[in-house]
């Protein structure tokens, strides 16, 4: 599974350059023309690099260190799959036709769709584990470490999931204002992230509190 999640994910990034290209035989005004003409390819590429950049680090950081996977963990991990293979068409839509709707609400989708299925994954991976340390341990769970991770990964997902399936809907009234949406992840990850550290110190200040006196 990590082989072909692997491939499936470098083929992606592969697909997504081809796009980008200047036709030869051009003089030094079509050149720089054709040149400009490019641009957007190359935003809609960089962008869409990043993303499937995230999706991969995402699905093996939920993926490692799990049992063996279940029909549910299979399925949606084939659904991403699926959608990130997907992923070079909505994002040729949104470099040739920027000012459209339809391609910025069927590329927020996408984006939306594929986060989605990563919170869902972690769903089925913690359910997964669950019934894995009730077999060997009825007393409690391991390492709580990957399962830690996996949750901010799945809040992190979420998150993102809500805020380009808002999108899909504004692309309708102004391509322009969903697709300005996006950037309202940056701080939204900013309060995230405070929240979490915040977390960790109270947490680290506690456990001296709560640790038994000694014999």
């Amino acid at each position: 599974m990590e082989a072909l999640s692997d491939g499936v994910f470098a083929i992606a990034m592969t697909l997504l350059v081809l796009d980008i290209s200047v036709p030869a035989g051009l003089d030094g005004a079509e050149f720089h023309e054709a040149l400009s003409d490019v641009l957007p390819n190359i935003a809609a590429y960089a962008l869409s690099f990043a993303v499937i950049a995230q999706f991969w680090r995402d699905h093996r950081s939920i993926l490692g260190a799990a049992p063996a996977p279940d029909g549910a963990v299979l399925g949606l991990t084939l659904v991403g799959l699926a959608l990130v293979a997907l992923l070079p068409f909505p994002t040729s839509l949104l470099a040739e036709y920027t000012e459209q709707a339809l391609a910025v609400a069927v590329y927020s989708g996408t984006v939306a769709a594929t986060n989605a299925v990563h919170t869902a994954l972690v769903a089925a991976v913690r359910r997964s584990e669950t019934a894995r340390d009730r077999e060997r341990d009825p007393a409690g769970p391991a390492d709580q470490g990957p399962r830690a991770r996996r949750q901010r990964l799945a809040v992190d997902s979420g998150v993102t999931a809500a805020v380009f399936g808002a999108a899909v809907p504004l692309a309708f009234v102004s391509p322009a204002a969903a697709m300005w949406s996006w950037l309202t992840l940056v701080p939204l990850n900013i309060v995230i992230g405070r929240r979490r550290r915040r977390t960790r110190r109270e947490a680290t200040h506690r456990e001296p509190a709560e640790r038994p006196p000694d014999a």
